[in-house]
């Protein structure tokens, strides 16, 4: 897969956290994550001090997107457009905002069209 900006949705930041074989395919590449990732990584309940730890060493080399009036217009078209849960148009706009590719294991982006989708496998 073509692309060195990828925005990583929640469930391949947990993946990427679990295994860190994973991290030599991210090597080269630009990473950002929505406000949202961070939100749900960080409000994790049962979160323990060492893994809080690591989501902040790992948020620490990604960008994160805030929102902004843009994608607040994108993921309302992207709600109403494909049915998607609120956090997950906020995501999509975020991607469709900067022009990256969203990197997911969430099969209900496979439908989302506006933008390009792919899984961790295939960056």
């Amino acid at each position: 897969m073509s692309g060195n900006k990828l925005l990583l949705d929640t469930n391949v930041v947990l993946s990427v956290l679990g295994s860190p074989k994973i991290f030599p395919a991210l090597e080269g590449k630009e990473i950002f994550i929505s406000f949202i990732t961070e939100l749900e990584l960080y409000s994790y309940l049962a979160l323990k001090t060492e893994e809080e730890k690591n989501i902040g060493f790992f948020l620490g080399k990604a960008t994160i997107i805030d929102i902004t009036k843009d994608i607040k217009a994108k993921a309302i078209l992207i709600r109403k457009k494909y049915k998607l849960k609120l956090p997950d148009a906020i995501i999509c706009a975020s991607a469709m905002s900067k022009n990256l590719v969203l990197v997911t294991n969430d099969k209900q982006f496979k439908k989302v069209f506006d933008i390009t989708v792919s899984t961790l496998d295939k960056i």
